[in-house]
């Protein structure tokens, strides 16, 4: 995917409009002016395959439209209250008829307008939006399904045999995100997986997804993390089910070696079954 971009936020800062200030005064509990904030657009994703080749639909960025509004922005998807930064005031589904995505469809993407209150906490971040020093963004959301491209099934389902990035009779393997359930936040990045908006997609425990995401998520908390009965119950099930595997493996290794330890007895008379033993034990699957 080529994508010619300097930034993921807008470099004009949008007006003010008082149909905006309303908006905006729709999440304070005190009443802000003009003064008060300081407002910038920012886009969270768009129909491109990106650098995880996985791409979002049309419709599924139409979905993010809705559930973004209201959303914080936060610092590398910090659960911390106090890494909030920004908040999502209103969305924006932009078609752009002048430009077509790499799969020669029209490119489509959503934009943000956002509102940071001007305080003392975030001069510096205000700072550094306006001089382009933050730019890169991410979002946190959940998407019911990962379609392949070539087969146009369900890889979370584990019945799809492609693998994103190769090609099959010429054709690009990704894998688009259908059904968004849930947005939870945008973050300052410093490398975005989409390169032109930086969408890297972070699902939640609560969605049904294959089991890596769900692995990658709990080796990526810094803290605890809670899981539904049902989420403990599928993980237990997943753990069987490697435990029945490595015993089944352990049992084929072990009528291996047996085998092996005969040949050598057969080929190498001067050669003991203890040490053809430690050899087979020795040597790594």
């Amino acid at each position: 995917m080529n994508k010619n971009y300097d930034s993921a936020f807008e470099k004009e800062l949008p007006e003010i409009t008082e149909e905006d200030l309303a908006l905006i005064n729709s999440f304070s509990q005190k009443k802000l002016t003009k003064d008060d904030v300081f407002v910038f657009s920012v886009i969270l994703c768009d129909n491109e395959i990106d650098r995880d080749f996985e791409r979002f639909t049309v419709e599924s960025i139409e979905k993010l439209a809705e559930l973004f509004v209201g959303k914080t922005a936060i610092k590398n998807h910090s659960m911390n209250s106090e890494d909030q930064s920004a908040r999502t005031f209103k969305t924006e589904v932009i078609r752009d008829e002048a430009k077509l995505n790499s799969l020669g469809e029209q490119y489509v993407y959503l934009k943000a307008y956002c509102y940071i209150p001007k305080i003392k906490k975030y001069e510096t971040l205000i700072e550094e939006i306006q001089t382009g020093i933050k730019k890169e963004v991410s979002i946190g959301c959940s998407v019911e399904k990962s379609v392949c491209s070539v087969c146009s099934k369900d890889v979370r389902l584990g019945v799809c045999t492609h693998k994103k990035g190769r090609k099959y009779n010429g054709q690009l393997c990704y894998y688009e995100l259908v059904s968004p359930t849930d947005a939870y936040e945008w973050s300052f990045v410093a490398v975005p997986a989409q390169r032109n908006a930086g969408v890297t997609k972070k699902f939640n425990l609560g969605e049904k997804r294959q089991m890596n995401d769900v692995l990658k998520a709990i080796n990526s908390a810094q803290g605890e993390i809670t899981v539904s009965a049902e989420e403990a119950r599928e993980i237990a099930s997943y753990i069987n089910g490697l435990t029945e595997k490595a015993r089944d493996a352990e049992i084929y290794r072990e009528s291996l070696e047996n085998d092996t330890v005969k040949c050598f007895a057969f080929t190498v008379e001067t050669l003991s079954n203890d040490i053809a033993k430690s050899i087979c034990e020795a040597i790594s699957t």
